[in-house]
């Protein structure tokens, strides 16, 4: 064989090496990147961030436990996989089976947290890149109490809360806040974090109060119902009306001359009792003032005391509409 073909056998058989290396470099980062585990992982928090719940449910293989799926997608899914920040995708650690475990690192309020994911390999696609998949799972849930309410937001999205309570199915990890912010009650907002689909979540509890407007409201229908059961008693000119307050006398009042003012109204607290919202027992005081005849000496000389009065009142909310029914025994 001359040189020349000797040259030109080698640098084909270089070339040949040269592209044979190539390729299985090539090969191994196709399997390192794009083919490998911490793929799946990526498209899924993507899928997370873009509260595409669907896509994200497909992608972990997870079977939705029996629950409330208003956390699975849209607006309140995005909340939760925002408060996710500063991820670290770790490398994939062997495990039995022809499985691996993909480590995470993140932040979420400020915390460093730790979540692992569960995968297999599921074959090859054109003979060289490796295929992975979650391996299949089930989500977790958080549950949520409210008192003495059918209603909370969480991650931002209104929720039912049917008796006071629900169960939430949530994708992880991520963040989930609780809150009641009605005109008429209201609760501070509480926290879950959730790391893992077996991780222990405890129950957000709302603890509900009264807002200052119901009390307000209600305040204002009670003043309402005062001034007016006063003015009654003027009308009719009775020291012993069919109000909370009442002047017991022996001696004879000149007709005309009754008048009732109410000088100390209520403080009023809403609270709640046996399953319902319910107004503390009102005191205050009232004044009459009128004209009065002493029955031994028959002169006349003016009345003017302040009485003590009590009563309870039954409350009733139902939605922008505030009832207070006054009552009263004789």
């Amino acid at each position: 064989m001359s040189q020349a073909l000797v040259r030109i056998a080698a640098g084909w058989l270089l070339g040949l090496m040269l592209a044979i290396a190539g390729a299985v470099v090539a090969i191994n980062v196709v399997n390192n990147t794009v083919a490998s585990p911490q793929q799946p992982v990526r498209e899924y928090l993507d899928a997370l961030k873009s509260g595409d719940g669907g896509r994200a449910l497909g992608i972990l293989r997870a079977a939705v436990p029996p629950s409330n799926a208003a956390m699975l997608d849209g607006p309140g899914l995005q909340t939760s996989a925002s408060r996710v920040t500063n991820v670290d995708i770790g490398d994939p650690e062997e495990r039995p089976g022809n499985q691996v475990m993909v480590p995470m690192e993140y932040t979420i309020d400020g915390s460093r947290l730790h979540t692992e994911f569960l995968l297999q390999k599921t074959g090859t696609e054109w003979l060289f890149f490796n295929t992975w998949a979650f391996v299949p799972s089930r989500l977790p849930t958080v549950d949520i109490t409210v008192v003495n309410g059918n209603e909370a937001v969480l991650n931002g999205v209104p929720v039912n809360m049917p008796n006071g309570r629900n169960s939430f199915a949530v994708f992880y990890p991520g963040e989930y806040e609780a809150s009641l912010n009605g005109q008429y009650f209201s609760a501070p907002a509480t926290r879950a974090t959730v790391t893992a689909k077996d991780a222990p979540v405890a129950p957000l509890n709302l603890l509900t109060q009264a807002t200052d407007k119901l009390k307000n409201d209600v305040a204002a229908k009670i003043r309402e119902f005062l001034d007016g059961c006063a003015a009654q008693a003027v009308k009719e000119q009775k020291l012993q009306p069919d109000c909370p307050f009442y002047y017991a006398s022996n001696n004879r009042v000149q007709d005309g001359t009754i008048k009732w003012t109410v000088t100390e109204y209520p403080g009023v607290s809403v609270e709640p009792f046996d399953g319902r919202w319910v107004v503390s027992p009102l005191d205050g005081k009232a004044k009459v003032e009128a004209l009065q005849q002493n029955s031994f000496t028959g002169a006349w000389y003016p009345l003017d005391a302040e009485v003590d009065f009590s009563f309870t009142t039954r409350l009733d909310v139902a939605g922008d509409t505030v009832k207070v029914t006054p009552q009263l025994s004789f």
